[in-house]
């Protein structure tokens, strides 16, 4: 198991542009570093506000150590709480998603309000304080029908995030969606390895028939280095959407953490779909024509996203041990969508359950190469993994600067 001091200097040590070394990928020591320093501290996608239809709704996830519940409460507001009773440590919340009046601890039934507060402890002596046990609060953001969480007590900044994300997203609608699927899938191989998986399509053309059908592989779709810089097709589809009011051109966080920006389809398609056109009937929120394209985001360390004209697929990424990884994908469509009638749920999700089994088994097959002892880092394609190389320089810089941070400057 490396220790912080040994991982710090293996990514110090790192050849650019090439694959990482082997003990990043499977040592549980980075992989319980990554969850320190990366997943207990920074703002994950945790579900969409589809989940929560209605006061009471809650949906459950586990961050490393930390069970989590998510709540909508009396007056609408979306809370996050540690899932875990103040009496003596139970979880409240076994299911993945329910509807509940209170929340109530199966042991002993101490039961909180939506919000948190403790209600009710049967037999406690003389001095106990309700107000001292409440649930423990975890930060929690809802930004355009998207909800963050941070573990951290201190969150770091979400406002430019928040500002984009708000803009970009206002004309899905989806707050005004619902989930019309979801799928959780197990891949066994570790998180940078799922990511990285997503960050290129240099493997789309012998892994995925079903996406390339829609999806361009050509490295200039997402090859983009700024609101004016990408390919003529990308420029004119930029030009195209932002003249009737969607938002459209390449926007990031500084240091590459995030990134939005809108690609056509291949081809005119209108959707992920099989047959190329669209897969709901409906529009979704204030989406002006079926060709629009897909709205790319993505978030690290855990979420990727296609925002389409007739529907979203949201992707969650959450490390479970060094070599195994669970990503869920969530399928939202119009509230007022009829299945069977406006859409049909495997013409829906058949692209990207294909996708996603495909990518499940290439992740799993590299995790097995670089276990073996004959493993080496690889020379990264400058133009075909550009992504790869970007997702790969973040997490170093930000690991590193996590693992030896700056010290800070004396006052004068």
């Amino acid at each position: 198991m490396l220790s912080q001091s040994e991982i710090q200097a293996l990514l110090a040590a790192r050849r650019p542009n090439f694959s990482l070394e082997r003990d990043l990928y499977c040592d549980e020591g980075v992989y319980q570093t990554d969850l320190e320093q990366i997943f207990y501290k920074e703002w994950l996608f945790a579900i969409p506000l589809a989940e929560l239809t209605k006061t009471g709704a809650y949906a459950t996830l586990q961050v490393g150590a930390y069970p989590v519940i998510i709540v909508r409460g009396q007056n609408g507001a979306v809370r996050a709480f540690h899932n875990v009773c103040r009496h003596r440590g139970q979880r409240l919340c076994a299911k993945e998603n329910g509807t509940t009046p209170k929340l109530v601890c199966p042991y002993h039934q101490w039961t909180y309000e939506l919000d948190g507060r403790l209600l009710y402890a049967r037999d406690m002596q003389e001095g106990f304080d309700k107000a001292d046990y409440g649930l423990k609060e975890v930060a929690c953001k809802e930004v355009g029908g998207m909800v963050f969480i941070c573990l951290n007590q201190d969150p770091p900044d979400f406002a430019l995030l928040e500002e984009k994300l708000s803009t970009y997203l206002a004309p899905a609608g989806l707050r005004e969606a619902k989930v019309a699927h979801s799928s959780t899938i197990i891949e066994k191989g570790n998180w940078k390895l799922v990511i990285e998986n997503n960050r290129e399509c240099y493997h789309c053309g012998g892994s995925h028939p079903s996406l390339c059908r829609t999806y361009s592989d050509s490295p200039t779709m997402t090859a983009m280095e700024g609101p004016d810089a990408a390919a003529p097709e990308i420029l004119e589809h930029w030009k195209r959407c932002e003249g009737v009011g969607l938002p459209s051109r390449f926007t990031n966080h500084p240091k590459m953490q995030w990134r939005l920006a809108r690609i056509p389809l291949l081809n005119n398609a209108e959707s992920y779909t099989m047959s190329t056109k669209r897969a709901v009937t409906k529009l979704m929120g204030q989406m002006p024509f079926f060709d629009a394209g897909s709205l790319l985001f993505y978030h690290y360390p855990n979420t990727w996203n296609h925002f389409l004209a007739d529907h979203a697929i949201v992707f969650r990424v959450l490390p479970l041990s060094p070599t195994e990884t669970q990503v869920t994908t969530t399928w939202l469509v119009p509230k007022d969508a009829v299945e069977g009638m406006d859409y049909d749920l495997n013409a829906l999700t058949e692209v990207w359950i294909n996708t996603n089994d495909e990518d499940r088994r290439v992740v799993e097959e590299n995790q097995k190469g670089i276990l073996s002892p004959a493993y080496e880092p690889g020379p990264y394609s400058t133009i075909q993994e550009e992504g790869v190389i970007q997702f790969v320089d973040w997490y170093a810089d930000f690991m590193l600067e996590r693992l030896n941070p700056r010290p800070a400057l004396a006052a004068e």
